[in-house]
């Protein structure tokens, strides 16, 4: 299951010597190092090779009928019902505080840093109590969902976030390497990120060396994603969840690299079902337990270069997933019921493999008017995932959001990953002042396929409703009726409209405020899914963040 693995390095090297500089263009922009050094470096030239501060940041959040609460997603937009099951309203404050130490010299760097996050009066799931989700999720597992100490972003010890040591000087080598625990983040985040809107953020346990010349360049990383325990140190689980990739950059293509980055990409999971043994109760769903298998997304991504159209810019990319994933439906004698994350692991193991063939697509065209005062940017953004055709064949097209930061890409509300999606984005930001940034964002959404569930941001499928007749039986076409979220193959593929509006205010540079107001139209999927269950019901968000870079 790690034919990847093994190979990367040597299928790096080959194509590097004729590849692009790993450096991806253009460079970011610098960013404010912090108060404290800012000040130390102001007071002797010779810190400039140390990095020492804390981010602080809060947030409060207000989900009302939708959102991540005590039943995960399967009560979004659910008009009626009573009890943790029906609860889809949830106010809650986040605090998170990252201090951190590095030291930067000609050939090596040396980073650390910490993390403590804590959630206040968050009704979301807490791993100590049982409720299952009924009818249609097993309920074997102790670790369930009633509302309770909100573990998903609840991880209030000092946590090591980046402890890494770098080596390597491109501009008089071209080899570098970098090993420990350290974020990953590559092109725009829609597979690979850091995902710091969460409280906990992503990190990985990962070696990664990068080759660069005058010509081109790769990373090549191995390693495993880092799991939040609250109570416990955060660890990960190389020994049977592996993630590897290696990223190329092309910048010496004729004719196209003048005015275009162009990368392309190969990313592997593999899960082993010896995972399924591993004790997992202190790990937050959805990230606990992830499916079984030994996936591989092969991607290219190209972007116009700053200024290169003047005012106009575009990006396009296109990924192709295949291998292998365990089934998300039950068989033996619980044929048809979804598994979902709190399934003990013996439910999960015992499900069979599918052969993956899955596709996701993304364009956006935007254009800036730079010769106004307030550089106004309108862009339009389409996004695409295919979902299953067919529940009882043996191939899930089902793609798999791997490690992405999805907040950024469908709407500030959370309710979708790229999964199963057609996803239509219209954004206007504009910046009044050097420190005030507004904007305003509409999403159009459906579903890529009714013959497949609808997945919540953590890439788990939504469900509850009694499915009839039941999954794994006939044409694989099935009916909640009304009851809930499940396989809905009769519904209208349409999920709805998403309105969004973001204020950022930086009075000073280390000091920021952000508060957004959003809401959620239903679309007839939803409707329908709610039909005979209560009814349905629009969704409302709303959130005020405080961040200090000290």
């Amino acid at each position: 299951m790690n034919r990847l693995h093994t190979s990367l390095a040597s299928l790096g090297f080959v194509v590097a010597a004729a590849s692009a500089s790993a450096q991806f263009y253009p460079p970011p922009p610098p960013a404010y190092p912090g108060l404290t050094n800012f000040n130390l470096r102001a007071a002797d030239p010779y810190a400039n090779q140390w990095d020492i501060g804390v981010n602080i940041r809060g947030r409060f959040e207000n989900k009302d009928q939708a959102g991540f609460i005590s039943g995960l997603q399967n009560s979004d937009f659910r008009a009626g019902g009573s009890g943790d099951a029906a609860d889809n309203n949830n106010n809650y404050t986040l605090a998170r505080i990252m201090p951190r130490i590095g030291y930067t010299d000609k050939w090596y760097q040396v980073f650390v840093q910490g993390r403590s996050s804590a959630s206040f009066d968050d009704e979301r799931g807490n791993n100590g109590t049982t409720n299952g989700i009924a009818p249609n999720v097993a309920t074997a597992n102790s670790p369930g969902i009633r509302a309770g100490k909100g573990e998903q972003e609840n991880n209030r010890d000092l946590s090591l976030h980046q402890a890494f040591v770098a080596v390597g000087n491109h501009k008089e080598f071209p080899v570098s390497a970098k090993l420990g625990r350290q974020e990953l983040v590559y092109g725009d985040h829609r597979q690979v990120g850091n995902f710091l809107w969460n409280n906990n953020g992503r990190s990985f346990d990962a070696a990664k060396i990068r080759y660069q010349n005058s010509f081109g360049g790769v990373d090549l990383f191995s390693g495993s994603v880092v799991q939040h325990d609250n109570g416990a140190f955060d660890k990960s689980h190389y020994d049977n969840d592996k993630f590897s990739g290696a990223y190329f950059n092309f910048s010496t293509i004729p004719v196209v690299s003048k005015k275009q980055i162009v990368e392309t990409y190969i990313y592997s999971r593999s899960v082993e079902k010896a995972s399924t043994a591993q004790d997992w109760a202190g790990v937050a769903i959805p990230f606990r337990q992830p499916m079984i298998q030994d996936l591989y997304t092969a991607g290219l991504r190209v972007k116009s270069k700053p200024n290169a159209y003047g005012s106009w810019d575009y990006t396009a990319e296109a990924m192709h997933q295949f291998g292998t994933i365990n089934n998300r439906i039950t068989t033996g004698a619980s044929t048809g019921v979804a598994i979902a994350p709190i399934n003990p692991g013996s439910t999960i193991a015992a499900a069979g493999e599918k052969d993956q063939d899955a596709y996701a697509a993304i364009a956006q065209i935007g254009y800036t008017w730079t010769e106004l005062a307030w550089q106004p940017r309108l862009s339009l953004t389409y996004s695409y995932a295919s979902g299953d055709k067919n529940a009882v064949d043996g191939e899930s097209n089902t793609f798999q959001n791997q490690f992405a930061t999805t907040h950024f890409f469908h709407g500030y509300m959370d309710l979708n990953s790229l999964q199963n999606l057609h996803d239509l984005r219209l954004a206007l930001e504009a910046k009044p002042t050097p420190t005030l940034r507004l904007a305003v964002e509409g999403h159009l959404q459906k579903l890529a396929s009714t013959d497949d569930y609808w997945y919540n941001v953590g890439g788990v499928a939504r469900v509850g409703g009694t499915q009839t007749p039941t999954l794994l039986v006939g044409n694989g076409n099935s009916s909640t009726n009304g009851s809930g979220y499940g396989i809905n193959s009769g519904n209208s593929a349409n999920l709805g409209a998403e309105l969004d509006f973001i204020v950022s205010y930086s009075p000073v540079p280390y000091f920021n405020i952000e508060g957004g107001v959003c809401h959620y139209f239903t679309g007839s999927y939803i409707d329908q899914s709610w039909a005979k269950n209560g009814g349905s019901v629009d969704a409302s968000y709303a959130y005020l963040q405080l961040t200090l870079n000290l």
